[in-house]
């Protein structure tokens, strides 16, 4: 019992030296000025919002395409790495090894040869500077997760749920409806998040593949950064923070709910 006080206090220690690289990110968007070696800003304001908020900022369009990207990304490699997770971890099969290494294979070729090769395939298919383009591109750092992260979720499934439903009449719809998705819906809301949240921070694919015509707000921080203002890049990091963390508390939520098994922890 003696112990509990030194834990508690080892914890918030942690939490400390974790948040404390962070405060300045909070403290900048509301700085007019703050020179060194001052502790806090010496004269305070509303300049970085007031700009941002402005429309020659673009930060409207930019965050419809970073949510708009980020979440039809999120649905399609969902809806692609659910059959591959599945195949990976149930169908038993003779390469299965290399299988797992191919769908690795996007998250260990570094991204920069990834995106050339990309961009001269884009270019001939009309591509290239398009939405599509860039949503496209986004798929391919992003499945590798996702299918990898279904594949665990399958190794723990117990199909003979499915095959009682099939017994008792269910077709496949209703399998996957009432036995399948509520047993894999936390993993698969992980998986969602680790797509949603890749997308969101591309950077790299989104410049090479949009050409610029596609401007999302990981493109606009790395502006502000180059700049060199301090008080814009931490008010638009806190705007690319908001949606990030609704989608961070969504998917904990969904993975959380006692109600994803049904009443009771039992299939519904």
């Amino acid at each position: 019992m003696s112990a509990t006080p030194w834990r508690r206090a080892a914890f918030w220690v942690g939490i400390a030296v974790w948040a404390l690289p962070f405060a300045p990110l909070f403290l900048w968007p509301f700085a007019g000025s703050w020179l060194f070696p001052a502790p806090l800003p010496t004269v305070w304001g509303d300049r970085a919002w007031s700009y941002l908020l402005s429309p020659g900022a673009r930060v409207g369009p930019a965050l419809l395409n970073s949510l708009s990207l980020a979440s039809a990304v999120s649905i399609v490699a969902v809806l692609l790495g659910l059959p591959a997770g599945r195949t990976l971890a149930l169908a038993r099969l003779r390469a299965g090894g290399l299988a797992y290494w191919i769908f690795l294979l996007p998250a260990i070729v570094p991204a920069q040869a990834a995106a050339f090769g990309l961009h001269a395939t884009f270019l001939r298919l009309g591509l290239a500077d398009q939405w599509l383009g860039v949503a496209l591109a986004h798929l391919v750092p992003v499945l590798p997760y996702v299918v990898i992260t279904l594949a665990g979720v399958f190794a723990n499934y117990d199909v003979s749920y499915e095959q009682q439903a099939q017994t008792l009449g269910a077709g496949g719809w209703m399998r996957f409806r009432w036995v399948t998705l509520p047993l894999i819906l936390p993993g698969l809301a992980v998986a969602g998040l680790y797509a949603f949240l890749i997308s969101w921070s591309q950077v790299l694919l989104t410049l090479l593949i949009g050409g610029g015509a596609v401007t999302t707000l990981p493109m606009l921080l790395l502006a502000f950064v180059n700049s060199g203002d301090h008080a814009l890049a931490a008010a638009l990091a806190l705007v690319l923070l908001g949606p990030a963390f609704l989608v961070l508390g969504l998917a904990t939520r969904l993975a959380r709910a006692p109600g994803a098994l049904g009443p009771g922890g039992r299939i519904a």
